[in-house]
């Protein structure tokens, strides 16, 4: 507290009490009485004001003098002066009695005390601020891992770029928005790693959806001369019990159906359709950086397959270089999640139960796919939970699958799949999600699976790609000239908009499905995955609406959203006939809240206003620049 300042009294001496000050005379400290305890100790600072005193008393024994009445007195003058606290509104105090128990309880305080406190709130705050610029540098050094900055004039050749779009990556996305972007007049180079056949165990499954925003593309052709085989719909299979799902294709054209092949053939088929166009140079290189200028990014920077590093510069480059991207550090802000891994083989010389449809299996503990991929061949793919498997070199992973998967297999398939493990060709491949966050950045752009990823057990993969990249074509059209880069950035943030819709369902289905579909211990999830099963077999509107969504005929964000809690209720009806208990509705009240935790976590990373509102977001009306 802040009193008055009056000199404080010593019954033994006049001096001065602070040393340095008028008057001070070195002299004996004053004596305590040997049974003394204080009980308050005095503080006088003059960092405030000179006129000003600070008292702090502390509680402790009460003061004990070798006479009572002294004692007496003391408390009595504590009580008037208004009691004992830590900060009192008592003034100075005399304590008054024999000069054998007079004395002060008390020592000041210099100014060191308050510079004390000051300095160190003044270091707090100068480590955090060093902190925090040493974790936004470490941000800014992975953000710009894979950026080549440039301000002495070498990022812009004379005449200016050679090229409209670069694309970085010639898989499914980079091929077929290479024949795209080439087909609308624009010069296109495409930088691809690896030109040779691919060999993967995943993009093997084309939906119906996917199918159509192929035949808009006009590139239906690619899924022909490839043995590519029709897919008409799903089976399910469980505890020894199956239903088929069939796709509702009644008001399409008869050649429309899901596609299922090798992933390699269908990419070739595209590279050399996007070749056939003259404005389309398809090269074999590396992509080592972006090229950026003032905060531009101009073109790459890659290595030939000789090794000749060259750059190549256009006012656009898109980034399709696949899952495994070391590019979309700088681009977006990368949140991949790992759930599971597949393991892939190859079956032979079998039928499938139904002909022309992808199986699934709800083993324990996680589904197990089947679906065509040529006339003489069954994708098997085994998924494991988990970022780790078993190992193949000692022989773990062939024994899991003999012992673990292949008692659940069907029996139509039994002996072709111990004979495919038999045959030792198992392949395996994570299984990615990552969530589109980007960072809107003038003369760059995200697609494919280097932009976002969801987990492949709904094989929705490239329906997403390829429906991007119509959005994509679509908002190009009007455009003849790309070179103004902030204008083109700004107008491209429509694109995260547009394609939110379709991406969104999708993502939040093959995320949600998967973890309904793995087993589980808790009773609440293993009722979850039997009300599936069942709503799918109940036909009508209650095995369409979910198909139509899965097959990405139906992308609605409010249909899925529906469709997935009428299991959870459902689930909960099946708990509750013919008579409820304190238990069952236990058990029923967890399933609704287990139905919400998986949901609602996608939904949120998905973004809820683009998702299901993209019409309230500003950037949904973007004109093109120049209107």
């Amino acid at each position: 507290m802040l009193l008055p300042n009056r000199p404080l009294r010593f019954s033994s001496s006049s001096r001065h009490p602070i040393p340095g000050r008028p008057g001070f005379q070195p002299g004996p400290p004053p004596q305590l009485p040997a049974r003394s305890n204080p009980n308050f100790l005095a503080y006088k600072t003059h960092f405030l004001s000179p006129t000003f005193s600070l008292v702090l008393f502390r509680h402790a024994s009460p003061i004990r003098t070798r006479t009572s009445t002294a004692a007496a007195g003391v408390r009595e003058r504590n009580k008037r002066g208004g009691g004992t606290g830590i900060f009192t509104g008592g003034v100075e105090r005399e304590i008054e009695g024999s000069n054998s128990s007079k004395m002060m309880m008390g020592a000041m305080v210099d100014n060191y005390v308050v510079g004390t406190l000051l300095a160190s709130l003044l270091g707090s705050f100068v480590l955090f601020h060093i902190l925090r610029r040493k974790t936004t540098a470490e941000k800014d050094e992975i953000r710009n891992d894979c950026v080549r900055s440039s301000t002495n004039g070498e990022v812009r050749p004379e005449g200016g770029p050679e090229n409209d779009v670069v694309i970085v990556g010639a898989g499914v996305a980079g091929a077929a928005l290479a024949h795209t972007l080439g087909k609308e007049g624009r010069t296109v180079h495409v930088i691809e790693r690896d030109l040779t056949e691919p060999d993967r165990i995943v993009g093997e499954l084309l939906q119906p959806g996917g199918y159509l925003k192929l035949i808009e593309l006009g590139l239906e052709d690619c899924v022909e001369e490839i043995d590519a085989q029709r897919v008409l719909g799903y089976a399910l299979f469980k505890d020894g019990r199956n239903t088929k799902l069939s796709y509702p294709l009644e008001k399409f054209h008869s050649d429309v159906a899901g596609r299922s092949f090798h992933n390699g053939r269908f990419i070739r088929r595209m590279r050399e359709k996007a070749a056939t166009l003259p404005n389309v140079r398809l090269e074999q290189g590396t992509v080592t950086s972006l090229l950026e200028e003032n905060g531009i990014i101009k073109g790459v920077q890659y290595k030939t397959k000789s090794g000749e590093e060259v750059r190549s510069y256009a006012p656009l480059t898109i980034v399709c270089d696949g899952c495994f991207s070391n590019l979309r550090r700088s681009l977006c802000k990368p949140m991949v999640d790992v759930p599971s891994c597949f393991v892939g083989l190859v079956l032979e010389n079998c039928k499938l139960p139904y002909p022309n449809h992808g199986h699934v299996i709800l083993a324990d503990p996680s589904p197990i796919l089947f679906y065509p991929i040529s006339s003489t061949e069954i994708r098997c793919l085994v998924d494991v939970p988990g970022k780790k498997i078993p190992s193949i070199a000692n022989g773990e992973l062939a024994n899991y699958l003999k012992t673990s998967v292949a008692p659940q297999v069907p029996p139509e398939l039994h002996k072709a799949f111990l004979a495919a493990i038999d045959k030792g060709n198992i392949r395996t491949m994570p299984n990615r999600s990552m969530p589109a966050a980007p960072y809107p950045t003038p003369g760059a752009l995200l697609m494919g699976d280097a932009f976002n990823m969801r987990h492949p057990l709904t094989g929705g993969g490239m329906t997403v790609a390829l429906s991007d990249i119509v959005v994509l074509r679509d908002l190009l059209k009007p455009l003849r000239d790309l070179n103004d880069s902030a204008s083109l950035c700004k107008y491209l943030e429509s694109f995260y908009t547009l394609r939110k819709p379709v991406a969104s369902t999708i993502n939040t289905l093959a995320g949600a499905l998967y973890k309904v579909f793995c087993a589980s211990p808790d009773q609440a999830r293993k009722e979850m995955r039997e009300a599936c099963f069942d709503y799918l077999s109940l036909g009508g509107v209650c095995s369409t609406g979910p198909v139509a969504l899965l097959s990405g005929l139906n992308p609605c964000p409010l249909s899925l959203v529906l469709h997935f809690f009428a299991v959870a209720i459902y689930g909960v009806g099946r708990l509750l006939l013919p008579f409820p208990s304190p238990k069952r509705l236990w058990i029923g009240a967890r399933l609704i809240s287990g139905a919400s935790g998986i949901i609602l976590p996608i939904i949120k990373a998905e973004g809820v206003r683009q998702m299901f509102f993209p019409a309230t977001v500003p950037a949904y009306y973007r004109a093109p620049p120049g209107e």
